[in-house]
């Protein structure tokens, strides 16, 4: 023997690689904009497409790659089938029900409006096509969204009677990077299709609740400024009433809607320590208020934005700048300027006021951007409440602080009160103080320890209980 080892080389031709596996080949009837859409998104994770068209040759152009034949051919072809038709355009697929057998039917429809027909789009369509399995979903994507945004955790629902019919599609949306929410049988179509249909649901008590804040005080400092002028004293200071209005109204319910925003966690908290437990649902109204609290939130950091740039050009309006230039005039014809104030009462005051201003909106804008999913989702849950409750509460307070301080020395004066009616800022700091007092009633120690072991599980017990759960003892 010689020690050398011998090998036998193999060499591997295309006909002897394994083949790879061929990528599901998935079914569209419909060729408009969603239908393309969705074509283009599935050819991109890696299936094969096929359209079906009732003129398979003029159907106009459809993603790359894609195949286009007849309803009867595609439907044959593949055993999940998109449909993204309308409703009205459905009795095609009644003369297709012996190539729908056994097939996945996924209704991507919507409706104009509520209630235009009597039963759900997916119902009607599981009654034309009874041995097919229907699903309901993916309804809540857009043509736009399919295309160009990202889908990466991304809600979307299904409902259906087949439990291997809606796995399939599930797998399916989580292969696009969609995150799945099984609603059960087919009888939860019609809360499906009116998902799309709402507009912006958990905004309107936030965006009513502004708009009447804003309507209130607009009305009640127009009636105090600017008629009270002109009926006591005689003046028209009617001009004021964009711009400097304005600046009073966006503060003031700026102010007030941020409180709004942390007034309900406040009040849960009492109740719990009330209940002696966390198990016990809250009020249907309180659970409402805490579910908005972010739009409560961010309608707040509009307003503040608003009353930021109108501050902004405060020094460029005419009634300003010819109020200094007089005042200029008037000290050179008098040979004489306005004294310091060297006590520096008021310059302490206004810098005081700049500066709560300044801080409390940048507070107020890093409080915003933790409400984006992108940004909210980079912090964990500790980083993620100590800016949304510590941080809030303290911008809070600095805001309502701001409010005092532009106000401090005119509580007192008896010319603040114009029939006999308190300014705009002293109505808006009433929620917020009765806010920051309750939450500092919760931080005492005996308060903080009690309510931290009701949210960690423990239930206080009543006396009548506890008599109750000896008395099974013995027994």
């Amino acid at each position: 023997m010689s020690g050398e080892v011998k090998t036998e080389s193999v060499s591997l031709s295309p006909l002897g690689a394994a083949a790879a596996p061929e990528q599901e080949l998935l079914c569209i009837f419909g060729t408009g904009d969603l239908g393309r859409s969705l074509g283009q998104r599935l050819l991109q994770t890696g299936y094969r497409v096929v359209y079906g068209s009732r003129r398979p040759h003029s159907c106009g152009p459809l993603p790359q790659g894609a195949q286009v034949l007849s309803h009867a051919a595609a439907a044959q072809s593949a055993s999940l089938v998109f449909i993204c038709v309308h409703r009205e355009h459905y009795d095609f697929l009644e003369t297709l029900a012996p190539q729908l057998k056994g097939k996945v039917l996924v209704d991507l429809s919507n409706n104009l409006k509520k209630g235009i027909y009597p039963e759900a789009n997916a119902a009607y369509l599981q009654r034309l096509v009874p041995r097919a399995d229907v699903v309901k979903g993916l309804n809540t994507l857009s043509a736009w969204a399919l295309q160009n945004g990202p889908l990466a955790g991304k809600q979307v629902f299904l409902c259906g009677d087949s439990a291997e019919a809606k796995q399939a599609v599930a797998e399916l949306a989580t292969r696009l990077g969609l995150s799945v929410l099984d609603r059960g049988s087919l009888s939860a179509a019609r809360e499906l299709e009116d998902f799309p249909l709402q507009l912006f649901p958990q905004w309107r008590l936030p965006l009513c609740l502004a708009m009447g804040l804003a309507a209130f005080f607009f009305f009640y400092l127009l009636i105090r400024d600017v008629i009270y002028a002109y009926v006591e004293q005689g003046k028209d200071i009617s001009y004021r009433i964009t711009v400097t209005l304005g600046n009073k109204v966006f503060p003031i319910v700026s102010l007030i809607m941020l409180s709004l925003c942390y007034l309900p966690g406040v009040l849960a908290s009492f109740l719990q320590l009330y209940r002696g437990t966390k198990y016990r649902r809250f009020p249907d109204w309180l659970d409402r208020w805490m579910l908005c609290r972010k739009q409560l939130g961010l309608v707040a950091l509009g307003f503040a934005f608003l009353h930021a740039i109108y501050t902004f050009i405060i020094p460029i309006r005419y009634a300003v700048r010819h109020k200094l230039i007089s005042r200029v005039v008037d000290e050179m014809k008098k040979n004489k300027t306005t004294p310091f104030d060297f006590d520096n009462t008021e310059a302490w005051g206004t810098d005081s006021f700049y500066m709560l201003g300044i801080l409390g909106f940048f507070l107020y804008v890093l409080l915003g951007l933790t409400s984006l999913p992108s940004v909210g989702g980079s912090l964990s849950w500790r980083e993620f409440t100590f800016i949304q409750s510590k941080l809030g509460h303290l911008t809070l307070f600095i805001c309502t602080a701001h409010g005092y301080i532009y106000g401090w020395n005119k509580f007192l004066r008896p010319s603040t009160y114009k029939w006999w009616t308190p300014p705009g800022y002293m109505l808006c700091l009433v929620v917020p103080s009765v806010v920051l007092l309750l939450k500092l009633l919760l931080l005492l120690p005996c308060v903080d320890r009690s309510l931290t072991r009701i949210r960690q599980g423990w239930e206080r017990t009543e006396p009548g209980e506890e008599k109750c759960e000896i008395k099974a003892t013995n027994l």
